[in-house]
């Protein structure tokens, strides 16, 4: 007897990874970018400040984007990624444990989950490269 269904398609979590790091990113740094003097009330980091992480998240952001969009996707430049994106997530709760800045309740949350979603992208990537 023969099998005629189609193999079963298995998504490639890598690229994806690096699309929603991307996007989330870019978003994020063009919000700073946008919108630094009213988050500098609400989250109580200076918009000087805001503007300089934005603007390196809007560049970290584009050069995620063009890694995701070669193919293959390059494990080293990938795993370059993962290591900025714990970098960040480690900054970010060191941030708020030595009080760079003066946070709001708002703010200290908000670096916190930052750290957690730039972690979990880190590990949605870790997890692409091991299905390689």
């Amino acid at each position: 007897m023969t099998n005629t269904t189609a193999p079963a398609r298995t998504l490639d979590l890598l690229p994806l990874a690096l699309r929603l790091d991307a996007a989330v990113t870019g978003a994020n740094g063009l919000a700073y970018l946008a919108a630094a003097p009213l988050l500098t009330g609400l989250l109580g980091v200076p918009p000087g400040a805001l503007y300089g992480v934005g603007a390196f998240l809007v560049a970290f952001a584009a050069a995620v984007a063009v890694v995701a969009a070669r193919r293959p996707v390059p494990a080293v430049a990938s795993e370059a990624v993962v290591g900025a994106n714990l970098l960040w997530a480690a900054g970010s709760v060191a941030v708020v444990a030595t009080d760079r800045f003066d946070l709001t309740a708002a703010g200290t949350v908000w670096v916190l989950v930052q750290a957690a979603v730039v972690a979990g992208f880190a590990v949605l990537q870790v997890a692409g490269l091991r299905r390689r």
